[in-house]
């Protein structure tokens, strides 16, 4: 495949954006390749400057779970740009957006539109410091809820810890509130609730954690987790930014059988458009203002372009439920064949699926936490993601990210991809 297209936009793109790209997974350093700037998608294929075609595993980092450009979520389009973009005042298909989650989703009464995944926990963070009146809060090393300075934040030297920055810019007198914890480990979060549990406003967790490789967690960790909040009257968040009517319909919440106080959205609620909400319990979320202390706007939130394409998004998945166990059947075939190839290969890698979701790390198993995934040989799934981008296949552009199926995908695609993986594992071996 030729990229000189792509190379030239990106050399172009060095003058004025900082490192060419807008997001720094982008920039495919962690796979010692040049950035793909891509032109268009349809179905499960996307597109790139020099007209090279790829089976897209990203889909927009979730949100695609339709396909792209799906016919029956740009229908339309045209009339809702016609009658204006943005107004700063209310519109009718936010409350329809707003009743749609919130019946979707049983462990929520009310929620608040935002413009994307960091705003909507970091509102979270807030509210629960507020509502509780507690300053402390617990995230789990691996675990990403965005950028907010509060959230930006590694463990330190010992188990139990305050955090540390681990971004330039972030006064450690910010995240001296943050308490780092690891993952999966009940007795981890026990002892830090003995030690600090009066003044912990909440634990936010990913309960299928997307950002350190898919790494998902043991029910009775997550079970532990609604106890112990509730003995010492914290929140328990979960930010379900990628998970939220990815992994079933009811997200996490409904797979779990858990009902958190706290549910942080994004992607899919937007149907493509930048976008993220919370929600919670009635009384949580009645200290938000206009009706009580913790204040949050913002000008663009619940745009009217946006709600309409995650209504009719969200709408979809609710009249076609059927969809998740097909997704889950095509991660099945993925996850058999791949792990097939590993086999016959003798490479050192491990394929790890959650319902429709997927990750191959270049290491053995079982991964349960972020120590587990420090231990995969990065420089192996480079070498794998050069072979396979130059097959035609679109893979995260970094170990530590998940493959995303989505409904445009069939069977011929998941036997191409099993054949490019099988060709690819044997020349990196």
């Amino acid at each position: 495949m030729k990229f000189e297209k792509s190379k030239d936009i990106y050399e172009e793109g060095l003058k004025y954006i900082p490192g060419g790209v807008n997001s720094p997974v982008r920039a495919f350093k962690s796979v010692d390749a040049g950035p793909v700037f891509i032109n268009k998608g349809y179905g499960n294929r996307i597109e790139d400057e020099d007209g090279n075609t790829y089976i897209d595993y990203i889909g927009s980092w979730g949100p695609a779970i339709l396909g792209h450009s799906n016919p029956q979520l740009i229908e339309g389009i045209e009339d809702i740009i016609k009658d204006g973009l943005s107004f700063g005042l209310p519109t009718k298909v936010e409350v329809d957006m707003a009743k749609l989650i919130v019946e979707s989703y049983p462990a929520i009464d009310m929620v608040r539109m935002v413009n994307s995944g960091t705003e909507a926990t970091m509102s979270a963070i807030r509210v629960a410091r507020g509502f509780t009146g507690k300053n402390k809060i617990i995230k789990f090393e691996g675990c990403y809820h965005g950028h907010s300075d509060s959230l930006l934040v590694k463990s330190g030297s010992g188990t139990i810890t305050y955090g540390v920055p681990t971004s330039l810019g972030v006064p450690e007198e910010i995240v001296k509130n943050t308490i780092v914890c690891r993952y999966n480990d009940l007795e981890d979060i026990r002892k830090t609730f003995e030690e600090q549990g009066e003044d912990i406003a909440a634990i936010i967790v990913e309960p299928v954690a997307g950002n350190m490789g898919l790494v998902a967690a043991e029910k009775e960790f997550l079970n532990g987790l609604r106890k112990i909040t509730k003995e010492y009257s914290s929140l328990l968040i979960f930010d379900e930014v990628i998970t939220g009517f990815r992994i079933a319909y009811g997200g996490a919440s409904e797979v779990y059988g858990i009902d958190p106080d706290i549910v942080c959205f994004g992607k899919i609620i937007g149907g493509g458009f930048p976008v993220g909400a919370y929600g919670g319990k009635r009384e949580i979320m009645e200290i938000v203002s206009p009706l009580g202390g913790v204040y949050q706007a913002g000008t663009l939130s619940g745009n009217p372009l946006a709600m309409h394409m995650g209504y009719k998004n969200i709408k979809y998945l609710q009249d076609n439920k059927d969809i998740y166990e097909k997704m889950e059947k095509m991660a099945i075939k993925l996850e058999k064949g791949i792990a097939e190839n590993i086999e016959k290969t003798g490479v050192k890698a491990t394929i790890v699926r959650f319902k429709n979701m997927l990750t191959l790390f270049f290491g053995e198993g079982p991964f349960k936490n972020y120590d587990d995934v420090q231990r995969c040989d990065t420089n192996m799934y480079a070498k794998y993601f050069r072979e396979m981008l130059n097959r035609g296949i679109m893979l995260p552009p970094a170990q530590f990210e998940c493959m995303f199926l989505s409904t445009a995908f069939n069977d011929e695609d998941l036997d191409y991809t099993i054949k490019a993986n099988l060709e690819s594992l044997e020349k990196i071996k």
